[in-house]
């Protein structure tokens, strides 16, 4: 199989990817026997941007991507964009309406792409990630993320804690999410730029990483559940942070 991480596949990636970056996409490849009816859009869309599009067994789609639910359609792309946290920071200026995530070395690409989707749905404006032992923006986070992968930066940052200090120099305010702590993620005011930071899906947030928070916030666990998804996780902090925003304007 060649190296998936420079493949997408699927309807709706495909068609999210022409929409958001479609000159990142080198080449399309669609099943033979398929509708035209049924990518009518990513059709349409690939000749308005002069992208080769190529009719191909079912074979080669498996070649390209493996076993997975490809829908008939392949998209081959450049390597994956992020920008750079120095270069980000340095455009960005925060306001009390900020969030970013910061990814503490999510190794699951399915966890990475649902987190890329509610980041990108709640408003979040980045998501910070570290540069080793974090899960690459491949076929699969694009294929769970819907596409909206492309709808939200990625950050990347050599040390994720400097990129913590750096941040609150820029006026934000650092949360970690810990099951350890006493406050609720609802008990806590969001009025200043925030960055929430998500730990490992096994071990958590790193130890050092917590140290530099200003607080930890932690979600209710009955029943003798230990702790919920990361991407689920993160999902419940990005929707209370926007339930305030709602409710301060």
């Amino acid at each position: 199989m060649e190296n998936s991480n420079h493949y997408i596949y699927g309807r709706n990636p495909v068609e999210e990817q022409l929409q958001q970056s479609a000159e990142n996409v080198d080449k399309i490849y669609l099943r033979k026997g398929t509708q035209h009816s049924q990518v009518a859009n990513i059709l349409d869309l690939a000749s308005k941007n002069r992208i080769p599009v190529t009719e191909v067994p079912g074979k080669k789609l498996y070649d390209l991507v493996g076993g997975v639910n490809d829908q008939g359609i392949v998209a081959s792309i450049s390597q994956a964009e992020y920008q750079e946290f120095e270069e980000w920071l340095e455009n960005f200026k925060p306001d009390s309406s900020s969030a970013v995530l910061l990814l503490d070395e999510i190794e699951d690409p399915h966890n990475f792409g649902a987190i890329l989707r509610t980041a990108a749905a709640a408003g979040i404006s980045a998501v910070i990630v570290p540069k080793h032992r974090q899960a690459p923006v491949n076929a699969a986070v694009f294929k769970t993320s819907a596409g909206t992968a492309g709808r939200i930066p990625i950050v990347r940052a050599v040390n994720l804690n400097q990129a913590i200090l750096s941040l609150k120099e820029n006026s934000f305010w650092i949360a970690g999410l810990d099951q350890n702590s006493d406050t609720m993620v609802w008990d806590q005011t969001y009025d200043v730029p925030m960055a929430f930071v998500i730990g490992n899906e096994g071990r958590g947030m790193r130890k050092k990483t917590g140290e530099h928070c200003d607080f930890l916030l932690s979600l209710p666990m009955l029943n003798n559940v230990e702790s919920l998804n990361a991407s689920v996780s993160a999902a419940l902090v990005c929707y209370e942070w926007r339930r305030q925003k709602i409710q301060q304007v």
